[in-house]
């Protein structure tokens, strides 16, 4: 009796360890093949995509490498890119998040980094000159563009302008933009990569703009403005590569997507150095 019961007491501990053994989870399942970037949690680095998924599911190749978010659309192709893979834009086509992850609600002082590549005049849905957008955020703060945040380049590779418009919790907005006759940039179209920074400083209201590791010498001041101050709330969702307007086959310049390639998006909530940049464009990052 004694020995039949030893048995099943001993039966019973083996198909416990089994059971408790069983439910661990050993191994996290892979994700995908995308990049991660080295950022403390909750660092600086808020929103990062590098486009970088060699998978056949579109939503795999543009993960969010932060908070490993989707995007709730791609519908564009892959290439290559200034370091792996990159997305070529397309007319009335562009990548949607629900949001940049925690960017805009931490912002005070910000950079935002990508690499692109365009080949000649921007163009807009209708195919006539105007404008070709990087991002934007679409938002219900009752902005009159529909959005607190756009950047878009516009011009041909003899002179080329960049915009960038953001909108404060108060609907106050500010243009910080290189399009005079003497600011506007030649060679930004020529087909091949480019590295774009903007650096905005809460200290001092102004943006820095880098193109390929190099700082523009006209800096941008928002008077006395401060710390950025995005309404998040209001945010309905981000976009890479259009405009916040909706609307296709149209010569709306707030609708225009962008036709050239766009790798490596950055979103820090703080203002990087000099040094910094030129390790991001010396690194390909």
């Amino acid at each position: 009796m004694i020995k039949n019961l030893n048995r099943i007491t001993i039966a019973l501990m083996v198909l416990g360890s089994m059971a408790i053994f069983g439910c661990q989870k050993m191994d996290r399942p892979a994700l995908g093949t995308y990049s991660k970037d080295a950022n403390p949690p909750g660092g600086p680095l808020a929103f990062y995509v590098a486009f970088d998924g060699t998978t056949t599911d579109p939503l795999m190749n543009a993960v969010d490498s932060i908070r490993a978010a989707f995007a709730a659309n791609n519908p564009l192709t892959s290439i290559d890119g200034i370091k792996g893979k990159a997305i070529q834009g397309a007319k009335n086509k562009f990548v949607r998040y629900a949001k940049p992850n925690d960017w805009a609600k931490n912002a005070q002082s910000f950079t935002i980094s990508f690499w692109y590549k365009k080949d000649g005049q921007t163009l807009n849905n209708k195919g006539t000159n105007g404008p070709e957008y990087i991002m934007s955020f679409p938002s219900s703060n009752g902005h009159w563009s529909g959005s607190n945040l756009f950047i878009m380049l516009e011009g041909d590779n003899a002179a080329c302008a960049v915009k960038f418009m953001i909108a404060d919790k108060a609907v106050n907005d500010n243009w910080f933009t290189w399009e005079s006759s003497t600011e506007k940039i030649p060679g930004m179209l020529d087909n091949k990569w480019h590295h774009v920074v903007m650096v905005y400083s809460a200290s001092t209201s102004a943006i820095t703009l880098y193109l390929d590791g190099v700082a523009n010498p006209n800096t941008k001041k928002w008077g006395t403005h401060g710390a950025i101050n995005i309404d998040d709330t209001k945010i309905t969702e981000m976009r890479i590569g259009r405009g916040p307007a909706n609307g296709d086959d149209n010569d709306d310049w707030l609708a225009s997507s962008f036709k050239g390639g766009i790798d490596q998006l950055r979103m820090y909530t703080t203002a990087l150095t000099a040094a910094d940049v030129t390790t991001l464009y010396t690194n390909k990052q």
